[in-house]
């Protein structure tokens, strides 16, 4: 039976969709990380403790793993273990995306000098360290602008700034995010902000499989709702997307041509790409599928999931149909409504039970402390959702989230009762 090493973070919600997967396809899990997750309590002889973040220790950690365990694949489940899964597999001689090319998708600097190499649209940038003086950084932007740290994800730290003072504002936010993230074992790039030009237009999400250097999409996302700052929570995605049939068909080449100018060549591409009247902008590539539990609503053929294909393809086995069952499918990522301890979520029965409601998965617990986008790294759970149409999909996601109260403590002394929050 084949082995999949799956580099998985503790806050990382994909491991579970892998496990499912691995069971189906038939391949043995070891996950690694540096804490067992609650779905592997009954198989405790399956989990490898490693520093994900540090290379130096885990690389050679699996090397010697794997002289008892032998490993077909590794997969990182975000861009950080990307790049470690990529690093993993080269010392391992397995098949995998070169080292540089990963890595490039998950450092937005590297990635806009290699689009702009290939001639591929780009919005001007600038990067600088976060330590930097920005009185002397304003006369090299353009307003407005968007500023956003270099690797992190998820639209965390990511602010629009429309003039000096929102910018000088934006900037502190960002050193200050970025120095309660450090750690001793960070590259200057973890210490740095990318400004760019703010792109205007609709976004949408592509997700797409590299087979032989060649990109089949595999779903194009639509985000109904406008991301124009100043904060960019991403919220609703719903597929089929309801664009015109050539504007996908664009989309779809824009990122396989981002991908190759990056050196991706195969397995699961991720891409954020901006429409507007001067053309199709890519704003990311990560060598990685959709995070969170986006990729539940997905089915392929006879009703394979996203994370089936992608371990088939790595497998080298026979790719079964690329193409989505006919539903419409939806998800929408419940966000935090402001700082404080979650006490409880309102209306949960009454969400689940709007007609067209796959799931609804509350990854936040009472007790926890939530903190709102750009600071914060989470949400507050999944609402998943399908139907016939993909205005059918959305209406269900608002409803259902419409029926929803989260009950928060405010982080202050003076308050003395909960706060209810309809989000």
């Amino acid at each position: 039976m084949a082995h999949l090493l799956l580099l998985l973070p503790s806050m990382s919600y994909r491991g579970e969709a892998f496990l499912e997967a691995a069971n189906k396809v038939g391949v043995s899990l070891t996950v690694a990380g540096d804490a067992p997750p609650d779905f592997l309590e009954q198989s405790p002889n399956s989990f490898l403790t490693l520093d994900l973040y540090s290379p130096s220790t885990a690389v050679p950690a699996v090397v010697e793993f794997a002289k008892t365990s032998l490993i077909d694949v590794v997969l990182g489940v975000n861009d950080q273990t990307a790049v470690l899964a990529s690093t993993i597999s080269v010392a391992l001689g397995l098949a995998a995306n070169s080292i540089d090319s990963v890595r490039a998708a998950s450092n937005k600097q590297t990635m806009r000098k290699l689009l702009q190499k290939e001639g591929l649209p780009c919005p001007n940038f600038v990067v600088v360290g976060f330590d930097e003086k920005s009185a002397d950084i304003v006369p090299q932007v353009t307003f407005p602008c968007v500023l956003k740290p270099l690797t992190l994800s998820g639209s965390c730290g990511v602010i629009r700034a429309d003039d000096q003072e929102s910018f000088q504002e934006a900037f502190i936010r960002i050193g200050h995010l970025l120095q309660t993230f450090a750690r001793p074992e960070h590259d200057v790039a973890g210490c740095q902000i990318l400004i760019e030009d703010f792109i205007p237009g609709i976004e949408v999400a592509l997700e797409g499989l590299l087979t032989k250097n060649m990109l089949h999409p595999l779903a194009l996302f639509d985000k109904p709702d406008p991301l124009d700052g100043p904060y960019f929570e991403e919220t609703i995605y719903v597929t089929p997307s309801r664009l015109p049939s050539d504007t996908q068909t664009r989309i779809a080449e824009s990122l396989a041509k981002a991908a190759h100018a990056i050196g991706l060549r195969e397995g699961p591409v991720h891409g954020e790409l901006r429409i507007n009247d001067q053309g199709i902008w890519v704003i990311e590539v990560a060598a990685r599928s959709i995070g969170g539990k986006c990729s539940r609503i997905l089915e392929f053929g006879t009703g394979r999931s996203l994370e089936e294909l992608i371990l088939l393809h790595a497998l080298g086995r026979e790719l079964p149909s690329l193409d989505l069952t006919k539903n419409a499918g939806g998800v929408m990522m419940i966000p935090i409504p402001q700082e404080g301890i979650l006490e409880r979520i309102e209306g949960q029965d009454e969400a689940q039970h709007v007609p067209g409601i796959e799931e609804l998965v509350m990854t936040a617990k009472p007790g926890d402390r939530l903190i709102p986008l750009p600071e914060g790294k989470r949400y507050l759970g999944f609402i998943l959702a399908k139907g016939a149409r993909p205005e059918e999909v959305e209406e269900t996601l608002r409803e259902a989230h419409r029926r929803l109260n989260v009950v928060m403590k405010p982080m202050t002394s003076s308050v003395t009762r909960p706060g209810i929050f309809r989000v």
